[in-house]
């Protein structure tokens, strides 16, 4: 079974309503770039070499891009859809008429909505159950850190993986992403579900 490795921090942060509680931060033993990527895909079998893997996943980055700014979702089977959404600046614009791009949006944000077909469902509440956890205190000298050290996060990570799975259970697939709680100025906290990216 694939390891998930974590370490346990406490939330120090005064006046916090977990302050003293206890969280697990996800740990990675390596990060991979796209030529270590593609070794690995060609080293499992695979008929092609290393570099023909490379060109494929460096065309599929651009056109990716090329899409998601052509106002597409792409769907990869087995994975998820990637997508965007807009991140307003606060406030929003007084009367329709005023509203300007360049004043009123703060963002463009890539998000990613994972396969919850039942065949391939890998929504964090399925996802969980294909991992075992390791507590990774032992090899915390050669881990790299996954989750952003703020224990206000943490306060809040254990519960807000999965509600924001549940959103992406409900308004991801409905173009919740490009209305609702993304353009009203909070995109950077996955109003539609989706998992931000960038």
């Amino acid at each position: 079974m694939a390891k998930i490795f974590y370490l346990l921090k406490q939330n120090n942060i005064k006046n916090s309503k977990v302050k003293g509680k206890w969280f697990a931060h996800g740990k990675t033993v390596e990060v991979l770039n796209t030529r270590k990527m593609a070794n690995h895909i060609s080293e499992h079998g695979s008929i092609y070499t290393p570099d023909v893997v490379f060109g494929v996943l460096e065309k599929f980055r651009s056109c990716l891009l090329e899409m998601l700014l052509n106002s597409k979702r792409v769907k990869i089977d087995g994975l998820g859809i990637f997508f965007t959404t807009l991140e307003n600046e606060a406030g929003g614009a007084a009367k329709k008429e005023d509203f300007s791009p360049s004043k009123n949006l703060k963002g463009l944000h890539i998000r990613f909505l994972p396969d919850q077909m039942a065949e391939t469902n890998i929504s964090s509440r399925e996802f969980i159950k294909k991992a075992e956890f390791v507590n990774a205190e032992v090899f915390a000298g050669a881990l790299v850190e996954d989750e952003p050290s703020n224990a206000s996060g943490s306060g809040s990570g254990s519960g807000s993986s999965q509600s924001g799975n549940s959103g992406s259970n409900t308004g991801g697939n409905t173009g919740g992403g490009n209305t609702g709680g993304d353009n009203s100025g909070g995109g950077n906290s996955g109003g539609s579900g989706g998992m931000v990216i960038d």
